[in-house]
Order: C-alpha cells, then structure tokens, then sequence
C-alpha cells in the first residue's frame, strides 16, 4: 500500500537527492510525445493507438511494449523509426508538464541535488531542457538509456548518494522496480504513460495525482 503525502513529510530522513525521469514527470506526453507513437504505429503498418489503449499497456524497458504489438522488431529498427518521426516537421512542440517547471527551480534553491535519468534521446532532451528553462539545474543529464535498472546503482555510487535521503520521481512500473533494487524511495506520478492502476500494482512507495502534492513531498 502506497503511503500518504503527509506520511512522507514526516520523514525522519530528509530528502536531499533527487532523480528524475524526464518524459512524464516533467514533460507532458499527453502532445507531443503521444503523437509520436502514434506516427510510428503508422510507420510500422499498425492502427493508431489510443491515449487510454497506451496508459494501460505501456511498460519499460520500452521494448517490452513495442514487442506486445510487434513481437520481431529489433531495438535498432524502433530507435530508427523513432527518429524518423522525430524528423517530421509536423511534429507538436514539446512543452512541460504543468506547473513542473516552476517546482523544479524551487527544488534547485532549496539546495537539493537533482539528475535526470531517461530513455529520451538526447536530440531532443537537451534542447527541450533548455526550452523550458531548465539549464545548469541538473547535476547530469543520462539519456539514452533502456533499462533504468542497469544503471540506477552506478549514478548512485558516481554521486555519493545516501540511499535514505534519495528517491526516484517517475512514471513506470521499471523505475519503481530499479529505485527499489537500489534501496532508494520511490514516488510515481499518475500524468504520465502508465495508467494509475498499473501504477498502485508496481508498489511505488508513494503515488501523487498532481504536482502539488509532489511539491509537499519533495520540499517539505
């Protein structure tokens, strides 16, 4: 059973480090990222999917869910196809989640310690940092990464996190399993990929509905 917001600001442990996932928590795939998906359905000869269809199925590492529909594509095939569609002119502006960005400074003043650890690519995560104002507020930026579970303990070793003061902000049922493996708190947020019933099977130790909440755990 997840616990509550006020269980977690009672925390004897104050929480000093904070790693990010990017799509979901901070950017708003509800957009641009879902039409994504849906262009490479069409790509790969497959009806679009609905927003609703993708919340309920979605799961990383992402080639677990590309492999629910298409059982022989290969990495380096959804990776090209990906960046094909990430080519298209059409493509909606990435924008952040509402009110993130604003919560992520406060975080960055507060003194906290912050990293960003996605499956994103870094064409266009970096430039997406700097669109929405969020240069030099992280202390790394890992993209590129399919299994954050592989890689998790690594950047926690690299920057002397204390694994008691430390949780993993995300969107998937794999980041609340790799935070987990790594002995560090775990908090899913419901805008993201996963719908907020896959999300409570995952266990996360704490699961919040909006960024407000998400702002009592992680300032208070």
């Amino acid at each position: 059973m997840q616990a509550s917001v006020k269980e977690l600001i009672g925390m004897k442990s104050k929480i000093k480090n904070i790693i990010f996932d990017w799509s979901g928590p901070i950017k708003n795939l509800s957009e641009n990222h879902f039409w994504v998906v849906q262009k490479m359905f069409e790509h790969l000869g497959r009806r679009n999917i609905s927003l609703r269809e993708l919340k309920n199925n979605y799961e990383e590492p992402y080639m677990n869910f590309w492999h629910k529909y298409f059982p022989e594509l290969t990495i380096e095939e959804e990776q090209r196809i990906y960046r094909n569609v990430l080519a298209d002119k059409d493509r909606p502006e990435s924008i952040p989640y509402k009110n993130i960005v604003s919560l992520v400074k406060k975080i960055k003043k507060s003194g906290c310690r912050m990293i960003v650890l996605s499956s994103d690519f870094p064409e266009t995560i970096l430039h997406e940092i700097k669109d929405f104002g969020l240069e030099n507020i992280f202390d790394e930026v890992v993209h590129s990464v399919h299994d954050k579970s592989e890689i998790i303990h690594e950047l926690i070793r690299k920057h002397d996190y204390r694994p008691g003061e430390t949780v993993f902000v995300g969107d998937s049922s794999n980041e609340v399993e790799a935070g987990k493996n790594a002995g560090i708190k775990t908090i899913s947020v419901t805008w993201g990929f996963t719908s907020e019933e896959k999300l409570k099977l995952a266990s996360p130790d704490y699961l919040v509905q909006n960024v407000r909440e998400l702002e009592k755990i992680l300032l208070k």
